[in-house]
C-alpha cells in the first residue's frame, strides 16, 4: 500500500523533559508521549508541555504498531497512537488512527477481535451512563442499538498521539451496543455526557494492513 497520501509532512518538536526529538504525525494531536523518556506531553502548536510521566508501558502481543497503515470504508488510515486498558478478563488496545481526510478513527484490538469506529454526535442528549442497563436501547441515525455489555476497565498507559489528554484517566466504564445489521456502538463514559462511537467489527484481512509488527515463528 502506498501511504504517501496519508503520511503528514514531517514535524518535530523537542521533549521538554529529555530534549529528544518528538515526531508529530497528526496535525490535530492534543497529546503525545516521548518514546525515549516516557514523558506525557500536551501540545500547544509545536510547543510541548510536560504534564506527567508514566511507568513502563506494557508491551503488546498485537501485530499492530505505531506506523501501521490500512484501509477502512474506502479510506486509507495510519496508526498514530495507542491507549491500553485492563479489565477482568485481560487487556485490550485502542489504536488511534488518522484517516486520509484528516479525521480520527479508533481500531479496537482485543483477543484477536478487531473493530473500527468513529465519534458521532447524537441529535439528542445522551442519558447518564448510570441509568443504562444491559438490554437497553440507544438510537442513532435511524438505527437502534441494544446494550450488550458494561465493562469497567483500568487505564494502563499510552503511546503516540491522541486527540485528547489522558493524564487524568484511571478507571472507566464502557458500554458496548449492537444492532441487527451487524453494526456496533460504544459509549465511553469517561466523559459527561458519554462520548458515542459507531462502527463495525472487521476481519483482520479486510483492513489490508501493512507495516505490521513481526514475531518469531510467523
Amino acid at each position: 500500500m502506498n501511504t504517501s497520501s496519508i503520511e503528514p509532512a514531517p514535524r518535530t518538536a523537542s521533549c521538554p523533559n529529555c530534549g529528544a526529538n518528538v515526531r508529530l504525525r497528526w496535525a490535530q494531536a492534543v497529546q503525545t508521549t516521548c518514546a525515549y523518556c516516557r514523558a506525557v506531553l500536551v501540545r500547544h502548536d509545536l510547543d510541548l508541555e510536560l504534564v506527567g510521566k508514566q511507568a513502563e508501558f506494557p508491551e503488546t502481543g498485537s501485530p499492530i504498531q505505531i506506523g501501521t497503515a490500512g484501509r477502512w470504508r474506502e479510506q486509507s488510515f495510519l496508526v498514530v497512537g495507542r491507549l491500553a486498558y485492563r479489565w477482568s478478563r485481560g487487556r485490550w488496545n485502542e489504536w488511534h488512527c488518522r484517516l486520509a481526510d484528516g479525521t480520527s478513527a479508533w481500531l479496537s484490538d482485543a483477543q484477536l477481535e478487531y473493530a473500527m469506529s468513529v465519534i458521532v454526535a447524537p441529535d439528542y442528549q445522551l442519558a447518564p451512563y448510570s441509568r443504562m442497563r444491559v438490554g437497553d436501547d440507544l438510537r442513532w441515525a435511524d438505527e437502534r442499538y441494544k446494550a450488550s455489555t458494561i465493562t469497567k476497565a483500568t487505564y494502563l498507559g499510552t503511546e503516540g498521539e491522541l486527540p485528547f489528554s489522558s493524564i487524568d484517566r484511571a478507571t472507566h466504564v464502557f458500554i458496548d451496543l449492537h444492532n441487527t445489521s451487524g453494526g456496533l456502538a460504544t459509549l465511553d463514559c469517561s466523559d459527561t455526557p458519554p462520548t458515542l462511537y459507531v462502527g463495525e467489527y472487521c476481519d483482520f484481512e479486510t483492513l489490508a494492513m501493512t507495516n505490521l509488527r513481526t514475531f518469531e515463528g510467523w
